[in-house]
């Protein structure tokens, strides 16, 4: 091994700092899932102690097998050879993703008739963010199973028979295969054909990029969901039908055939994540690019949201997971850096130096990383176990589990678009911790921060999940889910007593939720005038409704926290202080920015659309 990647294994080696204690409260002590999910319905197989002792199996994995890994990742790059369109991974990483498939950690998330545990959601997230803080790319290399959970649910029976079991048994990799080059997110302008041949097979054609593991040497077969446009089909995204198109054509019986005709033509060199290898896929140049119709049914798009939902909240738990390690590996640094004397001797030269934690600012900085990191947390469990609920109900899409799906669609774009973007600022405030070490590959925050801006621009823009919020979950249903939430927040305001330890966050709450109400009063008066206002002003409201959420969430904490502390051990007690610490901290500097939210929406103007293109 070379000094130099000698150095790198030392570093990294212990650089993820979990937090399962925290995991462990939202689940059972706040979300309270061993009553509400645990032991009933398709998790009847599973206790809060089989929960308890998964997670903390996997932890340990994930500490010794992944995150060794992570800083390799970075280090040592790619490689693509271009007459066989396959990607070599770094040995080390190709390692991991084979040890963690033939460990069975996957499987968590699949249905027992899979071969799975039937973990409800709450658990899977839980275990995501673990996978995900210690080295994200190995999650997104972990994507098989759930195309083969995909087309499970959404096959015809010769399908499921001809890919599933393999894709299980032989450890092979899957991809959602979307964006086109000159079409980016504008989804519904891919030009990537599809033309039916004999049998039902399906020859494709096309060029499609950014397409994220698009091909990898650590898995001797990769199935591509791909969206692609019939002959004779309409424009727009109704036209698109999938198609699971595999890298070597798979046999009735499941077994390997000759290389099809899709190939990796190029990999990005990107700022972060380098060892996800973000692919340039070719359909169909160098021989046909066969494949079948998911379904035997044209609705593409509808299908493969299935597919994207999952993808966003998993890049918003990968976020929540980064910020969480990052603050606690600030906190273990400003525990020990000692520079400077206190703030109110700073005159006297000879004042003993402090520890940095002992700096207001820098208390400052720490607080602010713990209540979002907690908060988003929380944020995403909670979704988690409303995704439970819908388990629980019937499923995504039965009548029973409606009003939930809904909720769970609303809060998908806070998790994913609030925490991505949120979190990349929070990063800087880490590093910024470290002062000047933050900015070296001695600390992993410089790798942090490189390794999640990418949250913030794929699985849809920040933007693009702001406008998915306001049109598509708000006002497509009237509002009605929205208030479901609003009132839900009221109900746990109702709870609270207004003069008792936990009054300041009840009236910041109030009055956070208050101005939110008030933002989505003026919004109709703004439409009348022009949907512009949305384009200006659709990321403030979907921050100032995470915010308020969050808020919420943390008060909840909160309620727990304090009615524990008094008799906990000497460990927990500490824990519920820092809850409590946290909320107030919450209450105190973020939930009045909603305030000024609500005023700066209420001014908004159009005038900037009068600008001239040479001003700017």
């Amino acid at each position: 091994m070379r000094p130099a990647i000698e150095a790198v294994v030392i570093t990294a080696q212990n650089h993820y700092k979990s937090n399962l204690r925290d995991i462990f409260f939202n689940l059972f002590e706040v979300l309270k899932i061993q009553e509400s999910s645990l032991g009933k319905g398709v998790y009847s197989n599973m206790d809060e102690e089989t929960v308890r002792s998964t997670l903390e199996g996997y932890e340990e994995f994930c500490q010794k097998e992944l995150a060794p890994t992570w800083a390799l990742s970075d280090r040592i790059p790619l490689e693509l050879d271009k007459e066989t369109g396959t990607v070599k991974l770094p040995e080390a990483v190709g390692r991991a993703i084979r040890t963690t498939l033939e460990q069975g950690w996957p499987l968590l998330s699949l249905p027992e008739h899979l071969g799975g545990s039937s973990a409800p959601p709450s658990v899977i997230w839980s275990a995501f963010e673990l996978t995900a803080g210690s080295n994200a790319v190995i999650a997104f290399y972990l994507f098989g199973p759930i195309i083969a959970h995909i087309i499970d649910r959404l096959g015809t029976e010769k399908q499921r028979e001809r890919f599933c079991k393999p894709m299980l048994e032989r450890h092979w990799g899957g991809s959602m295969v979307l964006t086109e080059p000159d079409a980016g997110s504008d989804v519904g302008a891919g030009r990537t054909k599809a033309r039916q041949v004999d049998g039902g097979v399906w020859e494709i054609e096309g060029v499609k990029r950014f397409i994220t593991n698009g091909d990898f040497d650590a898995a001797e077969n990769i199935v591509h969901l791909v969206l692609a446009r019939p002959e004779g089909a309409g424009a727009g995204t109704k036209g698109l039908s999938m198609f699971i198109v595999p890298k070597f054509w798979v046999n009735e019986d499941g077994s390997l055939g000759e290389r099809n005709g899709v190939y990796c033509t190029n990999i990005e060199h990107k700022m972060g994540i380098k060892a996800s290898a973000t692919c340039e896929l070719t359909f169909g140049e160098r021989h046909p690019a066969r494949g079948f119709l998911v379904g035997e049914v044209h609705d593409g798009i509808r299908q493969m949201f299935h597919v994207i939902e999952h993808a966003r909240m998993a890049v918003g738990a990968k976020s929540m997971a980064t910020l969480s390690t990052a603050y606690l590996n600030a906190l273990e640094f400003a525990k020990i850096r000692v520079q400077g004397p206190d703030l109110l001797r700073a005159t006297d030269k000879a004042a003993p130096r402090v520890r940095i934690i002992e700096h207001p600012d820098v208390r400052r900085m720490l607080m602010t990383q713990k209540a979002f990191a907690e908060g988003m947390r929380a944020l995403t469990l909670f979704t988690a176990s409303v995704q439970d609920a819908v388990e629980l109900k019937g499923g995504h899409g039965s009548s029973g589990s409606d009003e939930l799906d809904k909720l769970n669609d609303l809060l998908l774009p806070l998790v994913k678009g609030y925490c991505s973007e949120k979190v990349y600022e929070l990063l800087a405030m880490s590093l910024q911790t470290y002062g000047g070490s933050g900015y070296c590959q001695d600390y992993p925050i410089e790798q942090y921060i490189r390794d999640q801006k990418i949250d913030s621009l794929y699985e849809g823009t920040t933007h693009i999940q702001a406008l998915d919020l306001f049109f598509r979950k708000i006002v497509r249903d009237g509002g009605s889910t929205l208030r479901v939430l609003m009132g839900k927040i009221e109900a746990t305001l109702a709870e609270v007593d207004t003069k008792g330890p936990l009054a300041v966050e009840h009236a910041a709450l109030s009055r956070a939720l208050a101005d939110l109400q008030g933002i989505f009063m003026t919004m109709p008066g703004k439409l009348q005038e022009s949907l512009y206002h949305v384009g200006f002003q659709g990321n403030r409201i979907l921050f100032a409704t995470a915010e308020v959420v969050i808020g919420w969430l943390l008060l909840r904490q909160g309620i727990v926290a304090a009615a524990r502390r008094e008799t906990a051990s000497d460990k927990d007690r500490d824990f519920y202080q820092g809850k409590l610490a946290a909320v107030r901290f919450y209450a105190r500097n973020v939930l009045p920015g909603v305030t000024l939210t609500r005023k700066l929406i209420e001014q908004g103007t159009l005038e900037l659309l009068d600008v001239p293109e040479g001003a700017f």
